[in-house]
């Protein structure tokens, strides 16, 4: 399909800057079929139903935004993806001031090496000394909010908690699965009491859920693999659901797509631990969710052409229209939406 099909007008004042306070007092747009209504996040008890069950992406953020030196030349670095002990796959600014072979300064006795370029201008930086890699970004890195917030306003203390969600324990995130933003304790007490159940997987969200689709077609776009894992708990959880006729709505399109990496045709989940790369767009057949809770994306990007897949593309501009012209807010700090094919 043509990315342009995937395009809206969006007005830069409905981007959101910070999360609703309290989390659970966003908006949620539930859409049914081609049906619509507004709500609020806190009313999904009633959204729902008895018996389903909630899939959360239980990743933790870590601070993979850095700042450093390659001799007079400033590097910016977004780390992607780990690929060994002390080895990151990283998005480079000012990548035309670095070579393989370079080293970067980050402060603080913090340093790297670049290698092994690719053509999407991203380096692999391997970190220097013994200390555990995670204790030097604590020491020097930056929460890495998305590019839409961070170019207008700076990231603040404020933002080590807000952009983190309660189910966070599993560090290794770039990018928070922010459809669970949504959630408190309170929320999931009302949840448990309705008898909607939840369960776990991890997986690691990469820079690259940022990156434009730069393709004309859908076709000839490709996506970074992300680090994911289901255990065999979480896996007989999600079958007993479905055997017992309940359905499994993912919270996030993190959680959906390792879903879909991990089902087989006949909607069995299986214990999962790799990597995926998948990449849905209209067409695509869903094997294992019957519902998604996700925010509002961003124009053009292969999350609004997941929600499209999942809802058709017509519904989803009918949706995103209607959220446009009654101020919801968008993007990782933004309202919500139930998308129930």
């Amino acid at each position: 399909m043509k990315v342009d099909d995937f395009d809206f007008d969006l007005p830069a004042e409905r981007i959101a800057l910070r999360p609703a306070s309290p989390r659970d007092s966003a908006r949620m747009l539930v859409v049914e079929g081609t049906a619509r209504r507004d709500a609020a996040v806190r009313d999904l008890p009633s959204a729902l139903r008895r018996g389903d069950l909630l899939v959360f992406n239980d990743t933790r953020v870590i601070p993979a935004k850095l700042e450093g030196r390659r001799g007079d030349a400033r590097i910016g670095a977004t780390l992607h993806k780990r690929e060994g002990p002390r080895r990151w796959r990283a998005f480079i600014r000012n990548a035309r001031r670095l070579h393989a072979g370079d080293a970067i300064d980050f402060g603080g006795g913090v340093t790297a090496i670049a290698d092994a370029r690719e053509s999407d201008g991203s380096f692999a930086l391997d970190f220097q000394g013994d200390t555990p890699v995670e204790l030097l970004l604590e020491q020097v890195g930056h929460m890495p909010l998305p590019p839409y917030i961070a170019a207008r306003r700076a990231t603040d203390a404020r933002d080590a908690d807000d952009y983190q969600t309660m189910f966070a324990a599993e560090k290794g995130a770039v990018a928070a699965p922010t459809a669970a933003l949504h959630f408190t304790p309170e929320l999931m007490a009302a949840l448990d009491a309705a008898g909607i159940g939840h369960a776990l997987l991890t997986l690691h969200v990469g820079a690259g859920t940022f990156l434009p689709v730069k393709a004309d077609d859908t076709d000839d776009h490709r996506m970074h693999a992300e680090w994911g894992r289901i255990d065999a708990t979480t896996a007989d959880r999600f079958n007993a659901t479905r055997q017992a006729g309940g359905r499994i709505i993912a919270v996030g399109t993190t959680s959906l797509r390792l879903i879909e990496s991990a089902c087989g045709d006949d909607g069995q989940l299986a214990p999962f631990e790799g990597d995926t790369a998948i990449f849905i767009t209209p067409g695509y057949r869903f094997k294992g969710i019957d519902g998604l809770i996700t925010n509002f994306h961003l124009p053009r990007s292969t999350l609004f052409m997941l929600v499209s897949a999942l809802m058709g593309l017509e519904t989803m501009q009918a949706a995103y229209a209607h959220a446009i012209a009654n101020d919801y807010r968008f993007y990782s700090y933004g309202d919500a939406s139930l998308l129930i094919p």
